[in-house]
């Protein structure tokens, strides 16, 4: 049986490679051989894990039963290895929410220690990236409420530190950022984007009012999906423009001094409730363009609130750090 968890609204399916296996599919011994092989088992994993039984999705339900699934662990002491499966059938090299339930599942199992850091490690086979990409987790507790602190290092800035190109640059702030053209064109409030790199690529547009950002039932229309479907995912599922290999998109206003209102378009998912390495990318474009100081930041989307914490040194932006819990689906 398939545990499904929600973190933030974001809904993952923990499965172990031995349960792929006993569903008949050709899953390699290993997370690195199997993220090298995705092409030959991750659609079947879909079908068999994410899709909705007969009968069994409620009206206005997604097309899959969550938004992606996590795959592991590969080895029954840390570091653990894992697999995130995109419901399109890519590999993610990471995502926060992902981690923080596939920590809890850890814990639930006996093998996450109670106390200090432990390494998850994502394989995804990109070979635009480093993998496998290493996070470290750490229990603890945020304003009374038990979860962990997810280390996601150094955050990078730029077209470069996301392979963008054909990108023009814009000033906001005193501070050189991006104007994107296929967002420009589809609207001319979202001229300002900070591209960033947190393992895994985003673009940030910087909007000045709480009606240019998109609502998610607005980005799940068809025109608007297929739009921003072109601009995020990387080819065949899109243009791969300006990111060859996609890029996760998200908009991002200032509502109060540390709190930022936020929408995400994912690559490999589309509109989604909340995303950890998403919200994290908005804390981070912000600290970039003067929104707010390093320390913490709390990034509010429709499925929740995501407490981020920057640190600053010499004025350079050297660690990016997540808190999230996760609770089992019934």
């Amino acid at each position: 049986m398939t545990q499904f968890y929600d973190a933030r609204g974001n809904v993952y399916g923990v499965v172990s490679p031995q349960q792929v296996r006993a569903r008949g599919i050709d899953l390699p011994s290993s997370a690195g051989q199997a993220a090298r092989a995705r092409e030959g088992w991750a659609s079947a994993v879909v079908h068999a894990f994410c899709s909705w039984a007969p009968g069994e999705a409620p009206p206005g339900a997604k097309a899959h039963r969550c938004d992606g699934l996590l795959i592991g662990p590969f080895q029954n002491e840390p570091p653990f290895d894992l697999l995130i499966v995109n419901t399109d059938g890519t590999l993610a090299e990471r995502s926060g929410n992902g981690l923080t339930i596939f920590s809890q599942a850890l814990r639930e199992k006996g093998l996450m220690p109670g106390e200090g850091n432990c390494v998850l490690q994502v394989h995804h086979g990109r070979g635009d990236g480093l993998s496998p990409l290493q996070t470290s987790v750490r229990p603890a507790e945020f304003e009374g409420s038990p979860g962990f602190w997810l280390d996601l290092g150094q955050p990078a800035f730029g077209p470069r530190a996301v392979g963008a190109g054909g990108v023009e640059t814009v000033t906001l702030n005193q501070r050189d950022i991006s104007r994107v053209a296929g967002l420009h064109a589809l609207n001319p409030a979202w001229g300002n984007s900070q591209f960033v790199s947190i393992g895994n690529p985003h673009c940030v547009t910087l909007v000045d009012s709480a009606d240019a950002l998109p609502e998610n039932s607005q980005m799940r229309a068809t025109a608007l999906s297929q739009s921003l479907t072109r601009i995020a995912y990387a080819a065949p599922g899109g243009d791969g423009v300006p990111c060859q290999a996609g890029v996760n998109l998200q908009w991002a206003r200032l509502e109060a001094p540390g709190r930022i209102a936020a929408r995400v378009f994912e690559r490999g998912e589309g509109p989604t409730a909340s995303s950890g390495t998403s919200a994290s990318a908005v804390a981070c474009a912000a600290w970039r363009v003067g929104w707010v100081t390093a320390g913490p930041v709390k990034v509010v989307m429709p499925g929740g609130t995501a407490p981020i914490l920057l640190q600053e040194q010499g004025g350079e932006l050297i660690r990016v750090s997540l808190f999230g819990a996760a609770r089992v689906l019934e």
